[in-house]
């Protein structure tokens, strides 16, 4: 009898373990099933069935905001009624910067519309664990119609550079089109481009926001190209050391912005190195500085924009400064010395300086300044330290008349 009781007794704890058991995890299954997805929301003017949204982690700062890179880490559809719902939340509890792709059947998960912000098919957004965001957009303008309810201190951030990107493209690039082969198109160009850089670079400076400000960072040049504006990187690389060394993100900012990746900077004495010269003459740079100012000016004889500025504008400097201490040192990227002679002759420009090593773009003084694109310049004070590079045109005129109009009143 008690044996028999006894096996009774456990039989029934088993089957009202198993029971319990099966209770739990279909509670929890119910509970997940009535769980608010972590992303989801809606996109207006959907006329097509064959829409993905994808969720993109860059894994590290080089594939935020760059086509093809990033690793899918999940993908929603969008519904006949624009709806869509994320389920498969990242695997960790750490906040993350991700990025939001619309596309259309056939289209790469990853490739992101980086040309154009009134048309872009991606949005980063910040995510934590446990949060639920409710998205609202449009089929056609997917980030400059993006809309979080309720955003994050962040995610407002980021928000709000969006709409600092879409002013300055539509104010400075927006329906341009340049004859880029015509000299002072291409000049117009650059000019147009680096002033609409300047509104992401003026908000990443100013910008407490990390997540933020690095992708400012990277939609000034999804190319990574900082060539122009290398100064920006070490002001960056500067502030988020301060505020947040230990960042994964920051210590790869500051490796990219180490002194010997980048050209020459505004602050940095000018490299003294030796020249050869049209006259055939080798001269250092520092023995041949001009007592109040110094313009290294890097063209070519087949570059449009360096011909139109050796007339136009160093010309008219050279004859209207040179008596008053400004020396200009022109540099070459020339492999043939009569075409050289040629162009600088025919250019007015053989009045100043002209060397080159006559290796085209191969040349040591390339590679010891770190320069790749012309035309460029670096204007130096009378000890040979950069007080500004890559001024033009107009500009450069004005510039240096503002320049030696300053030192004539003291």
């Amino acid at each position: 009898m008690y044996k028999k009781h006894k096996l009774g007794y456990q039989k029934m704890e088993t089957i009202s373990i198993k029971n319990l058991l099966s209770f739990t995890l279909m509670s929890y299954f119910l509970m997940a099933c009535n769980a608010p997805a972590y992303i989801s929301g809606s996109l207006e003017g959907i006329e097509s069935n064959n829409l993905k949204i994808y969720l993109i982690q860059p894994e590290n700062l080089q594939e935020v905001a760059a086509s093809y890179f990033g690793k899918v880490v999940d993908s929603a559809v969008v519904n006949p009624d624009g709806s869509f719902e994320f389920v498969n939340a990242p695997k960790t509890k750490e906040p993350l910067l991700l990025e939001l792709a619309l596309q259309e059947h056939g289209k790469f998960a990853n490739y992101f519309q980086t040309d154009n912000p009134t048309i872009s098919n991606y949005m980063p957004i910040f995510w934590q664990f446990g949060e639920a965001l409710k998205i609202t957009s449009t089929r056609n303008g997917f980030q400059k119609d993006f809309y979080i309810e309720n955003p994050s201190k962040t995610n407002k951030s980021l928000l709000n550079l969006r709409d600092i990107n879409l002013k300055a493209y539509q104010t400075h690039l927006e329906g341009k089109h340049w004859q880029v082969e015509k000299g002072n198109e291409l000049m117009a160009k650059e000019h147009a481009i680096l002033q609409y850089q300047k509104a992401l670079i003026n908000f990443a400076d100013s910008t407490q926001n990390l997540m933020s400000s690095l992708t400012a960072l990277r939609w000034v040049s999804p190319e990574n190209d900082y060539e122009r504006i290398p100064e920006f990187l070490v002001r960056q690389c500067n502030k988020w050391k301060r505020k947040q060394p230990g960042h994964p993100w920051v210590k790869q900012l500051c490796k990219q912005s180490e002194p010997a990746k980048l050209p020459v900077l505004i602050g940095d004495a000018f490299p003294n190195i030796k020249l050869p010269l049209l006259t055939k003459d080798t001269v250092f740079i520092k023995d041949v500085l001009g007592k109040r100012l110094t313009i290294i000016d890097l063209w070519a004889s087949w570059c449009g924009p360096c011909r139109i500025e050796n007339r136009d504008v160093l010309g008219p400097i050279w004859e209207a400064y040179r008596n008053s201490g400004l020396q200009i040192i022109a540099y070459g990227l020339e492999s043939d010395e009569s075409t050289w002679r040629a162009a600088s002759k025919r250019d007015g420009a053989d009045r100043w300086l002209q060397a080159s090593d006559l290796q085209g773009d191969d040349a040591d003084f390339l590679k010891n300044i770190r320069i790749r694109t012309i035309p460029a310049n670096f204007i130096l004070d009378g000890n040979g330290v950069v007080v500004a590079k890559n001024i033009h045109g107009k500009a450069l005129s004005k510039w240096i008349k503002n320049y030696f109009e300053q030192l004539s009143r003291f």
